[in-house]
This record gives C-alpha cells, sequence and structure tokens, in this order.
C-alpha cells in the first residue's frame, strides 16, 4: 500500500482486466456473451472507485451510482434489446486475427506513452502516481476499443456496447487525471449515457420491427 493509502497492486490489477473485458466485449460473436464480458467490466469500474474512494470520499457516491447504472441498468437494457431474436452478432468489418494485432499495437502504444519520460499533464501531484499512469494507458485503450467496436462492428447492439466501453475509458482516465478533487465524483455521474444507452435500444428495437435488420450498414442504403 502507498504513502497515500491506495492498494496499487489491486488497482492495477482491476485496470489491466478492464483490456480483457474490453476485448471479450467487442470479439465475442454472441451478443450475449458480450453484455456479459461489459457486465464484467461496470463491476470492475465499480471495484476501481471503491479503491480510489480513500483519497476521495465522494467517489463512494459514484460507485453507488456507476453500479445502478453501468452494471444493472444497462445490461439489463442490453438483454432485453436481443430478447426473442437470434443473438449472433452480423459478421463485423473486421475479423479476429486482424482485431487482435490492432489490440497489441494500441496497448503498446498507449503504455509507452503514458510511462514515457515526458511528463504526465495532469492536476494534482497524486495523478502523477506510476498507478494512475497505468490507469490511463487502460483508460486509453479501452477507449480506443470503443471507438474500434463503433466503427467496424455491423450489428447495432455492438455498437451501443462499443459506445458504453467509450464511456468507460473517459471516466477511467477522469478519476486517473484528477482522483482527490471534490468535483471528479460530481462529472462521473454527470456523465453517465445510460439515458443515451436506452434511447439507442429503444430506436434499434424499432428499426428491427420495422426493417427485419439491425445492420448499420444495410440502413445506410434505406435512404435510397
Amino acid at each position: 500500500m502507498n504513502p497515500e493509502g491506495l492498494h496499487t497492486d489491486l488497482i492495477e490489477t482491476l485496470s489491466l482486466t478492464l483490456v480483457i473485458t474490453s476485448v471479450a466485449a467487442v470479439e465475442m460473436r454472441r451478443l450475449k456473451f458480450s453484455i456479459i464480458a461489459y457486465l464484467c467490466q461496470a463491476l470492475l469500474i465499480v471495484a476501481l472507485l471503491l479503491s480510489f474512494a480513500s483519497v476521495n470520499h465522494a467517489l463512494y457516491w459514484w460507485a453507488a451510482t456507476a453500479l445502478v447504472t453501468k452494471a444493472i441498468l444497462t445490461p439489463w437494457f442490453l438483454f432485453r434489446a436481443i430478447r426473442g431474436v437470434d443473438d449472433h452478432e452480423l459478421k463485423p468489418v473486421i475479423g479476429f486475427g486482424p482485431s487482435v494485432v490492432i489490440v497489441a499495437v494500441l496497448m503498446i502504444t498507449f503504455f509507452r506513452l503514458a510511462h514515457g519520460k515526458v511528463a504526465l499533464l495532469a492536476p494534482t501531484g497524486l495523478a502523477q502516481l506510476e498507478v494512475f499512469r497505468t490507469n490511463l494507458a487502460v483508460a486509453s485503450t479501452v477507449f480506443a476499443l470503443g471507438l474500434y467496436a463503433v466503427l467496424t462492428r455491423r450489428d447495432a447492439i455492438k455498437t451501443v456496447i462499443g459506445l458504453c466501453l467509450l464511456e468507460n475509458g473517459v471516466h477511467l482516465s477522469l478519476v486517473s487525471l484528477a482522483p482527490g478533487l471534490s468535483e471528479t465524483a460530481l462529472f462521473g455521474v454527470a456523465t453517465e449515457v445510460v439515458v443515451t444507452v436506452f434511447l439507442l435500444l429503444y430506436v434499434i428495437g424499432g428499426v428491427r420491427q420495422v426493417f427485419g435488420t439491425t445492420d448499420t450498414f444495410r440502413l445506410r442504403e434505406l435512404r435510397w
């Protein structure tokens, strides 16, 4: 445990596991398993927020909110969206092999940048700790994987999961850059996207009923 009272080994383990759950959420072809992977990631985010709360007690409130929005409501909305339909993902633009290479390159790049000699731009001295540099590298990787899912997955449900990964990457960056500021928890709660997820899935359900597909590439052709 470091001088600031943080269990750095635990935090780094939880943080690095986020990458595994992100890859699983993006790459699993059964949407049910992708949602479960996202659920595991949501629980990891909650655990990370609780781990950081020793330096900022306001993070307990954010952790409680994240438990409800990320780990309960969002997975429930996603499971409802695939209920009664074939949960096999539509064939993505980029397959598993190239995806593994892309993920590896992203991780190596972000970790080298975060742990390089260039001083980390952070508003507090606490954010200069090695554990938070690792968190920033992980957050950047998770964010990039979310964007990757949005751009390369044809299934609209996977696009929503990619949006959720983008949010998690932003939130991990936020708590890593300013872990001790009281405003951090407020910003985190204010930027939860659970309402956006609900509205997107509602629209996706309507589109499936009318057009019989959630293929985002096919939907682009409807305007013609």
